[in-house]
């Protein structure tokens, strides 16, 4: 531990001041609740410190959405325990709430926190941890609120993150979520108007809103309201001169939506719309509430009203049940979508899951070449979109950090279109600054600076 000596009341007091690691995995929500317990901890004296080095205390932040992210997250929990097999580790997060015991048992951990009690971290870390671990989960059926701690914060960031939403309920049939999360649930409107005004005092240009199934937004309020209201109320009543939304459900993207993104003067021109599979046999048996048919009208309702929008989508590959033909008419139904790009992810069993009994499972190789071929679709798809935009002006905020492959400080346009943009320099960080793209550069487009504008991409 680091030991601090200061002089009090005329003699020699000794501080502790305790190092505190935190790593995250998943979503920009886990991330949001992450740095909320991080500024709240520092507002005690802790000292943070990078979860590579020795610390006292590790939190570890999980994901359990795939497989995958939960070996990552038993993987970082040993490197801590490696690094200082004296520190206690915090575990928190969706796997955290759906398995508590696996990840009591592995060594180092003094305490398992439920997704509904990482709230109460910063207390817990400030008590003494016995020799036991202790499991802190309650069920995330009994939640009724959204509790967050609010953040004021993002160091490192020149974009900021509000989590206006938690919970889903939705139960699609390869998702674990709901049982990690709960039901959805809503951030007051006046208390999200109070923290994008926070937000903004802060310095932050930009606002992303978060949340577990965004588009519920409201829904469980009383007296009830939307996230096309809420968006109303942030651009008339906040200062944030952009204004962009994570992840939305297709058939929640509402033409008074798609109205106000195209009109508006601070919401970006973005949006990511998960359509997990182009085949309507496997949309049916993801328990998703639309056909393809339903989601290619909607991206095109949106593409129509607003041609210049950066539209990005959520694929699954190999869910059981998909044989050539399925994945055939999901890659036919990709190539033809007028989108920017497209994340694809590998299907994972969850237990718990409806889909987990199902019994027509896909190889592992074949869902890893599956997914090559869509990734493959992915860079095609990128490159066309950011090439439509050489010779054109988009509006780019100005991070903080330089492109590794070129040197050039880069930046992301209202449209999600990350830039490259010659002759800026670290002075601009968090500008907006009006840039004409010249060249595309790998996923990436160059362009070169033609002046400031507040106008929204």
């Amino acid at each position: 531990m680091t030991v601090q000596l200061s002089a009090a009341a005329g003699s020699r007091r000794e501080f502790v001041v305790i190092r505190v690691a935190i790593t995250t995995l998943g979503c920009k929500v886990n991330h949001y609740e992450s740095a909320g317990i991080e500024e709240k901890i520092r507002s005690r004296g802790f000292s943070i410190v990078p979860f590579r080095s020795e610390a006292d205390i590790y939190i570890v932040n999980t994901c359990t959405v795939t497989g995958k992210t939960d070996y990552q997250s038993r993987q970082l929990i040993r490197r801590a325990h490696r690094t200082n097999p004296e520190a206690s580790i915090f575990v928190t997060g969706c796997y955290a709430q759906t398995t508590p015991e696996i990840l009591a048992a592995l060594p180092g951990v003094k305490m398992v926190v439920g997704t509904g009690q990482k709230t109460a971290i910063p207390d817990l870390l400030c008590k003494e941890v016995g020799n036991e671990t202790i499991i802190y989960v309650k069920n995330v059926e009994d939640e009724r609120f959204l509790s967050s701690l609010p953040v004021t914060d993002f160091h490192g960031q020149t974009r900021a993150y509000l989590k206006i939403q938690d919970g889903c309920n939705a139960f699609c049939s390869y998702c674990i979520i709901p049982y990690a999360r709960g039901r959805a649930r809503s951030l007051p409107e006046d208390r999200v108007i109070e923290e994008v005004n926070s937000l903004c005092r802060t310095g932050y240009r930009e606002i992303v809103l978060t949340g577990i199934h965004l588009g519920m937004y409201g829904h469980d309020l009383s007296p009830g309201t939307s996230l096309s209201n809420l968006l109303r109320r942030i651009e008339r009543e906040t200062d944030v001169e952009r204004l962009r939304i994570s992840s939305t459900e297709p058939m929640e993207i509402t033409d008074r939506i798609i109205e106000l993104i195209g009109s508006s003067d601070i919401l970006c021109r973005h949006l990511h719309i998960p359509l997990q599979s182009g085949d309507d046999t496997i949309l049916r048996a993801m328990n998703r509430n639309y056909d393809s048919r339903q989601f290619e009208k909607r991206i095109e309702a949106i593409v129509g009203a607003i041609p210049d929008i950066g539209i990005g989508i959520d694929v699954i590959v190999g869910f059981p049940g998909e044989g050539d033909e399925e994945f055939e008419n999901t890659k036919a139904f990709i190539e033809r979508l007028p989108i920017h790009s497209l994340h694809v992810f590998p299907y994972s069993k969850r237990p718990g899951t409806a889909a987990f009994s199902l019994s027509t499972h896909v190889p592992e190789k074949i869902k890893k070449e599956r997914a090559r071929t869509l990734r493959a679709i992915d860079e095609e798809k990128r490159l066309s979109f950011n090439s439509r935009f050489i010779g054109k002006r988009l509006s780019v905020l100005v991070e903080g950090t330089k492109d590794r492959g070129s040197g050039l400080m880069k930046g992301f346009s209202g449209n999600y279109i990350p830039m490259l943009i010659e002759e800026a320099n670290p002075s601009m960080t968090n500008c907006i600054i009006e840039v004409e793209g010249t060249e595309t550069f790998e996923r990436k487009l160059k362009g070169k600076i033609i002046g400031h504008e507040n106008r929204k991409d």
